[in-house]
């Protein structure tokens, strides 16, 4: 039998989207005016996000969209002004490791997406995922390099990239795209590459007068 929501589960879901909402509101309004003028933007990307498993075989893409805006909003709310030469290259490269691993995480349902209508990167690609999540990462590493450069990050930031480069080969290598839980293993491995850049920015920024 299905199972349907409630309509107090429907109530709670709005309240906590409603709160959500008001806190991420909250937030943005404390910031300078570019940077609320900078996020405002971004409210056209995060309506139409919800529809596009429906309407589109690109909802990873405009996810990416969405959730790397913090790559131009974090910049402008520090400096009052966003480094486009440096933010960029970084905004785009973050949105295709998004497409790499959304794409990998929509293999678990890409049986039940067909069933029901749903649509995703996952079912548009299929037997070229490998290829195209191999393109991103490319392009994703390729990026921070060139926002690295912008900013003269040292050299430590570099052997980062080496590191997340060669997680990256291991990931879409590797991966098993026919077992649910084996996309889900290197969906959430995902986590060590942004550590492993983490590190290497902030050593990179510490060392660049040495390198």
């Amino acid at each position: 039998h299905a199972i349907h929501p409630t309509r107090e589960g429907k109530m709670d879901a709005l309240r906590f989207l409603g709160l959500q909402l008001s806190a991420g509101l909250a937030i943005l309004l404390s910031l300078n005016t570019y940077s609320v003028m900078l996020g405002a933007a971004s409210m056209a990307l995060v309506v139409v996000y919800p529809l596009m498993k429906r309407y589109s075989d690109w909802p990873q893409l405009v996810l990416g969209l969405c959730f790397n805006w913090g790559a131009l909003l974090g910049a402008s709310a520090v400096l009052g002004y966003c480094p486009w030469s440096a933010c960029i290259p970084m905004y785009l490269g973050s949105v295709a490791w998004t497409l790499s691993y959304d794409t990998i995480y929509a293999h678990q349902d890409k049986v039940d997406d067909a069933k029901i209508g749903m649509r995703s990167t996952a079912l548009l690609l299929g037997e070229w995922t490998k290829p195209a999540c191999a393109a991103w990462s490319c392009l994703f590493i390729s990026g921070l390099a060139l926002s690295g450069a912008d900013v003269g990050l040292g050299a430590p930031f570099y052997a980062s990239l080496l590191g997340a480069s060669a997680h990256l080969a291991w990931q879409v290598g590797t991966v098993d795209l026919g077992k649910p839980a084996d996309c889900a293993a290197k969906f959430r491995s995902n986590r060590w590459i942004g550590l492993i850049v983490f590190v290497g920015i902030v050593l990179g920024k510490f060392t660049a007068p040495l390198f």
